[in-house]
Formats: C-alpha cells, sequence, structure tokens
C-alpha cells in the first residue's frame, strides 16, 4: 500500500471508522448538543466547541501545508473564539470540521508518492510542527485528532451527553 493510501486509510478511520482505541471523532461528536459544547465544567481549560475550532483551524493549516504554503499558526487562530452559545454555529462548526477533512483526504489520495518523505524546509518547531516531512506532518494531524477526540468524550461525558 503507498503512503497516500496508508495515510487516507488512517484518518477516515479515526474520524469516521472504527479505529482500535475506540469511538471515532465523529461518533464523539454526534450525541454533543450545543449546550454541552459550549458548557465549561468546573476546572476545564476549553470547552467541546473551543477543542473543535481548535482542530478545525490546525487541519486547515495542514491542508494549505500540503497545497504548498509556509508553516505558520492556522489563520484562524491556533484556539479560535467561539462566540455565544447558539445551535446553528454548533452544527456549523461540525460540518466545517467534516468538510475540511474531506478537502484534507482529497488532497492526502493526490499528494505525489515521491515528496511525502520530503522535508517541509522549515526549523524544527514542536509548537508549529515544522521540521518534519509531509507524511510526518499528516501522521501528526491524526494524533491531534485522536488527543482532543479524547478530551471532547471526558467533557461530553461530564455534560451527560456520552
Amino acid at each position: 500500500m503507498i503512503i497516500s493510501e496508508k495515510l487516507s486509510t488512517e484518518l477516515e478511520k479515526v474520524l469516521s471508522g472504527d479505529p482500535w482505541y475506540g469511538s471515532s471523532v465523529y461518533a464523539i461528536l454526534e450525541p454533543v448538543t450545543f449546550e454541552a459544547a459550549f458548557e465549561k465544567p468546573p476546572g476545564s481549560i476549553h470547552n467541546i466547541a473551543e477543542i473543535l475550532l481548535h482542530m478545525l483551524s490546525w487541519t486547515e493549516e495542514v491542508l494549505d501545508r500540503l497545497n504548498g504554503a509556509k508553516a505558520r499558526l492556522p489563520s484562524s487562530g491556533d484556539w479560535p473564539e467561539t462566540g455565544a452559545p447558539d445551535e446553528e454555529k454548533w452544527q456549523t462548526y461540525v460540518n466545517d470540521l467534516k468538510l475540511v477533512n474531506v478537502n484534507l483526504l482529497g488532497v492526502i489520495q493526490n499528494f505525489p508518492e515521491k515528496q511525502w518523505n520530503d522535508p517541509m524546509n522549515e526549523d524544527r518547531s514542536p509548537e508549529l510542527g515544522t521540521g518534519v516531512s509531509f507524511e510526518e506532518l499528516v501522521r501528526g494531524l491524526i494524533q491531534h485528532h485522536i488527543y482532543h477526540s479524547g478530551q471532547i468524550a471526558l467533557l461530553a461525558r461530564i455534560n451527560g451527553v456520552y
């Protein structure tokens, strides 16, 4: 199996499939109401909506990098503001996450196979996820999705919806 196939298969599994570790990102998000999404339990730094927007912004940034953009913080910010709680806004956030991942899957599937191991030509910065190959960049985003979906699952459980 070529790298593009491996990465797209792994990303699809994490997003909507049957990953080894438990529920997929979309299965975790499915029961979350907008009230629960914007609720910040005592002691929490972020709520579910903030985490989802963070995941969305970094997915957009990885997509930009795969399309040739220079690495930077996401254009919408590392932790974008959610604004006031709103049901339509929450559904838009979820749909935007799904759409950007569809776009990312398309880019991954069409990315030149010989370029996956090329370095991104930037110094190593763990905060920006730079100084790695394109393959490592996508694998890092997959790990990022897993990490934050676990946080969402915990917050959803605290809020009584998961």
